[in-house]
């Protein structure tokens, strides 16, 4: 049973980047979600719509040319309106745990895993003395389903899989009450995407911490998620139940339907055409130019009416067809 009161809140968030010559990329727009403890939701879409950049904006990692809007409340904290001091010292790993993209990329390479979560557990927890950070980390790589025996290696010793269990471990040191995991899967085959989903489903099904996973894999989706949020173009086109959205009567927008399609237990039929470039986006709908039930209407911007942002959705009479 999930609390109806959300972890995180996220209100019109934007994300532009200001770039040389004055011109404005649109990395985020106007965005709305909630993320209670309990639940996973999976942000879902095509590489370059904007998910990525929309956890960074979470964690206060945007570069110096962006210019960032609207609220994301984590409890009475806007993170959005947060500084740097309050973000390090407060957010990350305490109230926010990472899960990154390439895990192998952000683990120390010159120390052992043991030693990089000893770090941690000691940074982010009460625990001291020697044995009792040993016992710590332990623990925390028992949760991620690390080997013990592993332990004692470096970064470079390690699979993609170890590699992802520990960034996993260190992630959950903190008991952070949202968890962040964007691209967890990537560069996995599919028994250790599988493994590694459900070692965070397992983590939400707690009752106390709230998921964001942010993927381009469905199948994990699927898996993981209670709702769906599918993002295009820089903006969050049709946020529903996973159960709805996976099963019937499937997903009401046309890209959401195409990217299920797509998928090879199913149709096995691409999308047509390009994604957008995120700084050259059109004034109405950004799928439009890709989509069959677009017509002149679909030149203004849609606005999002029962969580779909579409002109022309799918509707009941249309599934059951």
């Amino acid at each position: 049973m999930t609390d109806p009161t959300p972890v995180l809140s996220v209100r019109g968030l934007s994300v532009r980047f200001l770039m040389p010559g004055g011109r404005r990329v649109a990395a985020v727009t106007d965005a709305y979600f909630d993320v209670a403890a309990g639940e996973c939701l999976a942000l879902v879409g095509e590489s370059g719509c904007g998910k990525s950049v929309l956890a960074s904006a979470l964690l206060g990692l945007l570069p110096a040319n962006a210019q960032g809007a609207g609220e994301a409340r984590l409890g009475d904290l806007d993170l959005l309106a947060a500084d740097e001091r309050t973000m390090a010292r407060t957010v990350r790993g305490r109230l926010i745990g990472l899960i990154p993209q390439s895990p192998g990329a952000h683990l120390t390479p010159v120390r052992t895993v043991r030693s990089q979560l000893e770090e941690a557990v000691k940074a982010l927890t009460d625990t001291r003395g020697r044995a009792a950070l040993r016992s710590a980390a332990e623990a925390a790589a028992e949760r991620a389903a690390f080997p013990a025996g592993h332990l004692d290696r470096r970064p470079h010793e390690l699979s993609g899989g170890l590699a992802q269990r520990a960034a996993t471990a260190l992630a959950l040191v903190g008991d952070a009450p949202l968890l962040l995991a964007d691209e967890p899967t990537t560069g996995l085959d599919r028994d250790l995407v599988d493994h590694t989903v459900d070692e965070l489903r397992r983590h939400v099904d707690t009752g106390r911490h709230a998921l964001l996973v942010i993927t381009h894999d469905l199948a994990a989706a699927e898996r993981i998620a209670d709702r769906v949020a599918v993002m295009y173009g820089s903006r969050i086109v049709e946020l529903l139940d996973a159960k709805a959205f996976f099963g019937a009567p499937g997903p009401c927008h046309p890209y959401s339907r195409g990217l299920l399609q797509a998928l090879p237990d199913r149709a096995f039929t691409p999308i047509p055409g390009m994604p957008p470039e995120l700084g050259a986006l059109p004034d109405g709908c950004a799928f439009a130019a890709r989509c069959e039930r677009a017509t002149d209407a679909c030149t203004a911007l849609p606005h999002a009416a029962d969580g779909v942002a579409c002109h022309h959705p799918h509707v009941p009479e249309d599934l059951r067809a």
